[in-house]
């Protein structure tokens, strides 16, 4: 079977969806991944085959707009409608690039924040499959991931987040969506009001890829939504770390990982002085991992070491605890690790795995950007690696997720629903 995986974001986005892409792959099908044209080696070099998408969020992150946003520490939800607003001066282009892409395709699987797959599943009616890293369907349980998580303010409250979120995005993209549905797709435009919650009642299976030990089922979600666990992506056979940091783990205590992902600081250098301080001030040694711009090893102590990128799977399970931004797949890598978590969370759904982990007792308090100082974040880290109960817990976590395939029951899922045929029907809403 041709299947086209559609997504966007970053790497921490796109890299799930290789590793899914790859299960699909050695299952026998044919698999072409569609992402941000600054993937393409990456996605390329696995094997995969790989159709270039034009909007980088990459460049919101660098650019003005995004850094004074998350310098002002503002709610989740208010920077993922800004991130949207950025969105709409490529919407045709993207939305035309999408139907082109999938042309020849016989199964879609496409990421939540990827606005055009179901419409396109729709018109070739062919199976569609959606998947997000985060909690997906309404439900009494908790309100949506880019909304606070602490508020405990019920049930109502935790769906309404759901629908008023949901409505917000459908608003920002539906002049594009339906003139784009009635030109190019010849398929009749959807209401002004309600379309943005219609995936539910348009009843496609959903793959929401995360362990159902971090985030359990709720009880009120239908069998359609699919917890399957992570889906890791791991070295490669052949791959030999290199000799100068095999040699720093081996000449001291497990140090410290720090690292901020594709989150993009204004003041990189800044950012990096605040982390020795704070490794100083804990008395750690640490690992400095991608995003810190211009600096080397020969601007830091012998106590911390720097390196552009490195495997979760092999850097993780050495250290003594992990610092990072809370993005969903460095917070799966860290708690598979079965080490503590240190969350730095930047925006969108990034506060509510650092409430998540907390919540776990597998991490301490989440710290804000904006709240961020040395002498918070020290303590933080002093608490990840000497709480015994702390590190118990982590260690009792992180196996369960090591006994998970995600990407072997995605593939499951996938085949599960082929005879049924489950494919978007958008004009009966």
């Amino acid at each position: 079977m041709r299947i086209t995986i559609l997504t966007i974001g970053t790497r921490g986005d796109v890299q799930p969806f290789v590793a899914l892409g790859l299960g699909l792959q050695q299952a026998g099908h044919t698999v072409q991944l569609a992402a941000p044209a600054i993937f393409e080696s990456f996605v390329r070099s696995y094997g995969l085959n790989f159709a270039p998408l034009c909007y980088d969020p990459h460049n919101f992150m660098a650019g003005e707009q995004g850094q004074a946003h998350l310098k002002s520490g503002q709610n989740p939800i208010a920077m993922s409608l800004e991130w949207m607003k950025s969105f709409r001066p490529f919407i045709e282009r993207f939305l035309a690039e999408s139907w082109s892409i999938c042309q020849g395709t016989e199964a879609i699987i496409c990421s939540v924040w990827h606005f055009g797959g179901v419409h396109i599943a729709e018109k070739l009616e062919i199976p569609c499959y959606l998947a997000d890293a985060h909690p997906l369907s309404p439900t009494q349980e908790f309100p949506i991931f880019i909304s606070p998580q602490g508020l405990r303010l019920g049930s109502a409250y935790n769906q309404l987040t759901y629908k008023l979120v949901e409505e917000s995005f459908w608003q920002l993209i539906r002049p594009a969506i339906n003139q784009w549905r009635v030109d190019t797709l010849g398929l009749p435009a959807l209401p002004r009001f309600g379309a943005g919650t219609a995936l539910g009642r348009n009843r496609l299976p959903i793959l929401c890829h995360y362990s159902p030990s971090v985030v359990p089922k709720p009880a009120d979600w239908s069998d359609l939504n699919h917890i399957t666990g992570y889906w890791f992506m791991d070295k490669s056979s052949d791959w030999q770390p290199p000799v100068d940091l095999v040699n720093f783990l081996a000449t001291g205590q497990p140090p410290v990982y720090v690292g901020f992902g594709s989150m993009l600081s204004h003041d990189p250098e800044a950012l990096a002085s605040l982390v020795v301080k704070a490794l100083a001030l804990s008395g750690q040694r640490g690992i400095l991992v991608t995003g810190w711009g211009g600096l080397s090893n020969a601007d830091l102590p012998d106590s911390v070491f720097k390196i552009d990128a490195i495997p979760h799977d092999w850097l993780f399970p050495q250290v003594a605890a992990v610092v990072h931004h809370g993005g969903a797949g460095t917070t799966g890598a860290g708690l598979r690790a079965g080490v503590p978590s240190v969350l730095v969370p930047f925006f969108a759904d990034q506060p509510s795995w650092g409430h998540r982990v907390a919540d776990l007792g597998v991490g301490t308090a989440a710290i804000p950007l904006k709240q961020l100082s040395a002498e918070r974040l020290a303590a933080a880290i002093q608490i990840a690696v000497t709480d015994e109960a702390m590190k118990t817990r982590a260690r009792a976590l992180g196996r369960q997720i090591q006994a998970e395939d995600g990407v072997a029951r995605a593939v499951e899922v996938f085949h599960q629903y082929l005879p049924q045929e489950f494919k978007p029907q958008f004009a009966s809403i």
